[in-house]
């Protein structure tokens, strides 16, 4: 015979069940959703420190609404449109491969295509020494090799090239919004390992973001 007190045992378990699967509910966390970004603006290496922490992401910015990303559930697509095969065969040019052909994301804004670049409007200013950050180009996978660039006139100013040897390095201000030609000398699948570090002007701590690992998708057709 089921007792007064048996029935509030049962109903007190039944509700702390209840209260664990609910608890199990709210604490997972929710999957982030993989997106493919096409053309329109993106700061790839999207810099930012607050509560103590530099922190790197992706500034989406190809709708009306700008959304940080995790670098691992984006995959940034570099079309056909972006193929160039009048690659100047000269010396200055020699880090875009020998084939004179390349896929490049341009510095200048082009319909189409994405806008590529990197922020550091969130890292305060005096926060670093001489208010600079390391950018570290540390690894790269993919079936050539990949490169950022700025170009004035005929002449580029390289600033990351994958295929001179790994890492590089290239320090850049706090407070800077800035796109580059980012090459691509092959289709294929590339992935991209960045990092950024820098001194903090209080106490003399090197402090970084740790490597994140960008997926860029050049493709030929």
């Amino acid at each position: 015979m089921r007792t007064a007190a048996t029935s509030l045992r049962v109903r007190a378990t039944g509700l702390l069940a209840g209260a664990a699967a609910l608890l199990l509910v709210v604490s997972s966390p929710a999957q982030a959703a993989s997106v493919t970004l096409t053309s329109g603006h993106v700061d790839v290496l999207d810099v930012d420190y607050a509560s103590n922490s530099l922190t790197l992401d992706l500034l989406d910015e190809t709708t009306s609404t700008a959304v940080d990303r995790a670098p691992a559930d984006v995959t940034l697509n570099v079309p056909v449109a972006a193929k160039h095969t009048n690659v100047p065969s000269t010396t200055p040019w020699a880090f875009l491969g020998t084939g004179g052909t390349a896929w490049i994301l341009p510095q200048s804004q082009t319909s189409g295509l994405l806008w590529a670049g990197w922020n550091t409007t969130g890292v305060p200013s005096g926060t670093f020494v001489d208010n600079k950050l390391t950018f570290s180009l540390t690894g790269v996978t993919g079936p050539a090799g990949f490169s950022i660039y700025t170009a004035s006139g005929s002449t580029p100013t390289v600033l990351f090239d994958s295929g001179n040897g790994l890492p590089d390095t290239l320090s850049v201000s706090a407070g800077a919004h800035t796109h580059a030609n980012w090459g691509f000398d092959a289709a294929g699948t590339y992935k991209v390992t960045f990092s950024v570090s820098g001194v903090l002007a209080s106490n003399g701590q090197t402090v970084s973001t740790g490597s994140k690992t960008y997926t860029f998708q050049v493709t030929d057709s």
